[in-house]
């Protein structure tokens, strides 16, 4: 396909073109580690977590409050900007390492952040697992990972836009109001998901809004 026709969704061609290739859910080459050293790797506790969320949200609450003292006084301006990349990037950060349960040990403690972080993010947490859950098993593969980034021909207004998170915000927004609505335009693995989507999505949006 040439790029003008590159078709990145995860229901069109290109995610036939993907299974029929082979590609889809693909062998590809892994290191060999012993057993007994990824245990060691894997190994996670919750207390370096929770000190570092504890700090997260002090921070956000600290800086927040700062910048509507000073307001409208331009020394509230680098306390917005501090708050905002605690909000986005931070938020960010931990929902995917939350979401893949490898912040925390306990199970009930990763869950309950990924569901924060995931509303800060405008993101699904149900839609956005099973997302990412396939990102990962077809990382980079056109019409089966449905979070590539970059594609081509490459939009830099839109990468530059989405630098702020504008193009992000407005297309989290989006998905959830169709989710809320039961279109639902994503493939899951896992049938359970979309059957527990809609009604999940209508009460993140009423805090949303």
């Amino acid at each position: 396909m040439s790029e003008e026709t590159r078709d990145y969704s995860t229901l069109g061609i290109s995610a036939r073109r993907a299974v029929e290739t082979g590609l889809a859910s693909a062998e590809w080459y892994h290191s060999d580690v012993p057993r007994a050293k990824l245990k060691q790797l894997m190994s996670r506790t919750d207390g370096p977590a929770v000190r570092d969320t504890l700090i997260w949200l002090a921070c956000l609450l600290g800086f927040a409050t700062i910048a509507v003292i000073l307001w409208p006084s331009w020394w509230s301006v680098p306390f917005f900007l501090a708050y905002g990349v605690l909000y986005g990037s931070a938020g960010d950060s931990r929902w995917h390492e939350c979401g893949h349960g490898t912040a925390f040990k306990t199970r009930w403690m990763n869950r309950a952040v990924y569901q924060l972080a995931s509303f800060m993010t405008i993101r699904n947490p149900i839609a956005w697992r099973w997302s990412h859950s396939r990102h990962h098993s077809d990382t980079i593969i056109v019409g089966r990972d449905p979070e590539i980034v970059f594609m081509r021909p490459p939009n830099l207004m839109r990468v530059g836009a989405n630098f702020f998170g504008l193009c992000d915000s407005y297309q989290g927004l989006k998905n959830m109001v169709n989710y809320a609505l039961g279109r639902i335009g994503i493939t899951f693995p896992n049938q359970k998901g979309p059957g527990r989507l809609p009604w999940r999505v209508s009460g993140a949006l009423s805090m949303q809004w």
